[in-house]
């Protein structure tokens, strides 16, 4: 009975091995895009990846960003600008790197760039601290997947949008719930 556990164990253990195994391949032919990459996890997932041999296109809403990220990666990293909120901002990023991936396309989307404040009372905010977070953490989202959903589509890759567990349980906080519900009803639509 010792040597039919053991086996199961041994069996489940190699299992495992084999489906965890780094099965990607060819990293340095896949260009990855990722919004809010001035700090926190945009800027450390940017990093990471340019590391493993990816093609980062990191977008930054400051130039503090852009050149911090420059500094700290290799030539495979590209930074720019951009502003999630803003129609032209975005149009002019997704034409940048269509020009940039030519053919290849886009393995992966990235969309991490989002606001977190104001959070209050409903009763103390304005509709335009409504407005604003949600151009940024929903609208914002939005656009960017429209923007390069063909480039996607032409590498067959990703789009991986960073939410939060208040897109699932409403907190006190009034619109970064309301955004992140959106930004998973959305997830819900791509799929």
């Amino acid at each position: 009975m010792f040597l039919y556990l053991l086996g199961l164990v041994v069996f489940l253990f190699l299992y495992r091995w084999y489906r965890e195994r780094d099965r990607v391949g060819n990293e340095n032919d896949k260009y990855v895009y990722i919004t809010g990459c001035d700090s926190g996890f945009g800027n450390a997932l940017a990093k990471h990846l340019d590391k493993m041999g990816y093609r980062v296109m990191a977008s930054c809403f400051t130039e503090k960003g852009e050149d911090e990220l420059r500094k700290a990666c290799s030539e495979r990293l590209t930074a720019f600008h951009l502003d999630v909120s803003n129609t032209e901002s975005v149009n002019k990023a997704a034409e940048f790197i269509k020009n940039h991936v030519g053919e290849k396309g886009l393995w992966a989307l990235v969309n991490n760039a989002g606001v977190a404040l104001p959070s209050a009372p409903f009763q103390w905010l304005t509709i335009e601290d409504f407005r604003s977070m949600l151009d940024v953490n929903l609208f914002g989202v939005i656009a960017v997947t429209l923007s390069v959903l063909p480039l996607i589509k032409k590498a067959r890759g990703r789009v991986v949008n960073v939410s939060s567990v208040a897109g699932r349980v409403s907190c006190h906080g009034g619109p970064y719930s309301i955004s992140k519900y959106g930004v998973e009803a959305f997830n819900d639509d791509l799929r």
